[in-house]
């Protein structure tokens, strides 16, 4: 079936609100609305006339504490904001432990995603630092990094193990590499 003009007109007589004239025979593009007199203020729902004060949930920790422990991010206490010194370039890897029989017979559990992977490896590019400058401090979800030229923060996308961590200055290459051990869950897909 096709739809011809007189169709659209008659189903936007049917829709057409009651407080419209019903005698009118305007055309479509003619027609007045109601949605060009709104303004931004009238988008949404309506604002309310009262205001209430949010409820605040009971702290169990210390009553002067502003927030809580849950509220506040791992590796904040190393943000600084007024540190002038430049981020240097990482590239961080994943890496898994691969038998020949995940290789060649593919009988494992293990996949080419991260997901199958045990460890993180973050590789750090130093120019110009030595061994002796670095000062690195790795906790369970944030690696802090700091010498005289450069200062890292990053948040690690996964929880590792920060006791267990190796560091390897590489001094030909001026990276360091740091190797952390990933605690996921295990599950169907984390194995």
């Amino acid at each position: 079936m096709e739809f011809t003009s007189e169709h659209i007109n008659s189903l936007t007589q049917m829709l057409k609100p009651p407080d419209e004239d019903s005698d009118s025979d305007c055309e479509l593009d003619q027609r007045p609305t109601t949605y060009g007199k709104l303004g931004p203020g009238q988008i949404g729902p309506s604002a309310k006339k009262e205001q209430t004060t949010p409820k605040v949930p009971e702290s169990k920790g210390n009553p002067k504490d502003i927030w809580g422990e849950d509220e506040v991010p791992e590796g904040s206490e190393f943000d600084t904001t007024f540190d002038p010194r430049p981020q240097p370039e990482y590239d961080m890897v994943f890496k898994q432990a691969v038998s020949s029989e995940d290789m060649f017979l593919q009988m494992g559990n293990k996949t080419p995603s991260t997901a199958s992977c045990e460890d993180m490896v973050i590789k750090i590019k130093l120019p110009g630092t030595k061994a002796a400058d670095l000062t690195l401090d790795v906790k369970a979800k944030f690696l802090d990094l700091r010498t005289p030229k450069y200062k890292l923060g990053l948040h690690l996308p996964h929880p590792v193990d920060h006791k267990t961590g190796k560091a390897q200055w590489d001094g030909d290459k001026e990276i360091l590499n740091v190797t952390l051990r990933m605690q996921r869950e295990y599950d169907f897909m984390n194995f």
